[in-house]
């Protein structure tokens, strides 16, 4: 089985209407993953004057468009690098202070703005300008060197950000079995009824540790698909000679030997000493050893 490999954060720079990625432009994979991620939506609204508050609503007004911001820490260590290693993590992190600093804008040069950059892990895409940006550097070298820093990035696009997804998204995790919840008043007796499996439900109750299967608590997770395995004794075989003859009451006699074979392993149990007994007289008449063993030979002085 492949191993799934690490998908790890980018950022990429875009063309300025934010179309698509810049053919000559920059392109930062962050050496580690974020632990989190915060984004916080916004909408512009404005009190009409002599507007009525107690309107709700009706008394406000929409202006321009929403907007969503997204910040994100990366840390960069040099330390643990291992192609290419650096003696000071400030050469790593210039890379991504490029996405702050202002340029001519290519449509008027006489602006200068930031790059446009596109946050991207795996399935978030987040298009915008990065706003602000803070870093700190920590654990330097003998020489003063800077060799870790952790980076704080605000980024913001004018509008509100609505994830797009391909399919339901249902996925079967390895492992895990599919159960149902119980609701109010119910009991293992009547949820497995309704799949069926009433006459199953104390070993589905014992399967899956409730204790009382009577009165189960809403929202109790239930796999109705356990079940507890029924008990199976088997009865060792028992060798009492050899030959090729069919005693009969479950004992056969074969040309290495003969094995008892019983279907009821407890009346088995219960039956034997007098299966045996019954058995003897037959395996005198054929000749057999007998199985019963011999009386003990009486002991005194004559």
């Amino acid at each position: 089985m492949s191993e799934t490999k690490l998908a790890m954060a980018k950022l990429i720079e875009l063309t300025d209407d934010f179309t698509s990625e810049k053919a000559d432009g920059k392109s930062v994979e962050v050496q580690f993953n974020p632990e989190t991620l915060k984004l916080a939506f916004a909408n512009e609204i404005q009190q009409p004057e002599g507007g009525d508050q107690a309107s709700g609503t009706a008394g406000q007004q929409f202006v321009g468009a929403g907007s969503t911001t997204l910040t994100v820490t990366l840390w960069f260590d040099v330390t643990a690098m291992e192609t290419n290693p650096v003696d000071d993590v400030r050469r790593k992190t210039k890379e991504v202070l490029y996405f702050m600093t202002p340029r001519k804008f290519e449509s008027d040069e006489s602006k200068f703005v930031p790059p446009a950059v596109r946050f991207q892990w795996a399935s978030l895409i987040f298009d915008g300008l990065v706003t602000s940006m803070e870093e700190n550097l920590e654990f330097f070298s003998p020489e003063g060197k800077p060799l870790r820093a952790n980076m704080a990035l605000g980024f913001t696009q004018q509008k509100i950000l609505v994830s797009d997804f391909e399919g339901d998204g249902k996925v079967n995790l390895p492992g895990t079995k599919p159960r149902e919840q119980a609701k109010e008043g119910d009991s293992v007796q009547k949820m497995a009824a309704k799949k069926g499996k009433g006459n199953d439900w104390q070993s589905i109750a014992e399967a899956n540790q409730i204790e009382d299967p009577l009165r189960m608590k809403p929202g109790k997770l239930v796999d109705l698909n356990a079940k507890v395995p029924k008990a199976q004794v088997k009865l060792p075989s028992v060798e009492i000679g050899a030959g090729n003859v069919d005693v009969g009451a479950g004992i056969s006699v074969g040309p290495q030997g003969a094995a008892v074979s019983l279907t009821d392993a407890a009346n088995a149990a219960l039956n034997l000493p007098q299966t045996i007994a019954s058995q003897s007289g037959a395996s005198q008449r054929l000749g057999l050893p007998s199985l019963i063993p011999p009386p003990l030979p009486k002991l005194g002085i004559e």
